[in-house]
């Protein structure tokens, strides 16, 4: 807030605490929802500022899943890239890392001469539990 010259208010920073302690994958929504619990007086547009600043600021990226909604996880570092499976039935996030996927783009950039500079892998089908409840 401060390198964009914005004050830090209260509500700001309670929106900014609130965030960091919560799950990934937060719509702006669910992060409304977690702060009116501490703070009934926090808008909908606050939240929704105060997250486009942090992702403006990289300490936040915004994810589409493909349902419409925005969702805001911690921004990765070099270290910690991951990728996401995503259940179509209930929604559920699962975030996984494989070092033979990343190895696998890495040969397949080498081999046409492009140079990666991001990626996101995102897979979609139905989650364990979801499957159980079919069967």
């Amino acid at each position: 807030m401060a390198k964009k010259g914005l004050r830090s208010t209260a509500q700001r920073r309670l929106i900014v605490d609130t965030f960091f302690e919560g799950a990934s994958h937060m719509t702006i929504e669910d992060l409304l929802t977690e702060v009116r619990a501490r703070d009934k007086g926090i808008g909908y547009a606050t939240v929704y500022r105060t997250l486009k600043l942090l992702a403006e600021c990289g300490v936040a990226s915004e994810r589409r899943f493909g349902d419409g909604l925005s969702r805001y996880e911690l921004a990765d570092d070099a270290k910690a890239h991951h990728d996401h499976l995503i259940c179509i039935s209930c929604s559920t996030i699962v975030e996984f890392e494989e070092p033979r996927i990343e190895a696998l783009q890495d040969e397949v950039a080498r081999r046409y001469g492009f140079q990666v500079s991001s990626h996101k892998h995102e897979m979609y089908g139905t989650c364990a539990d979801c499957q159980k409840k079919v069967s």
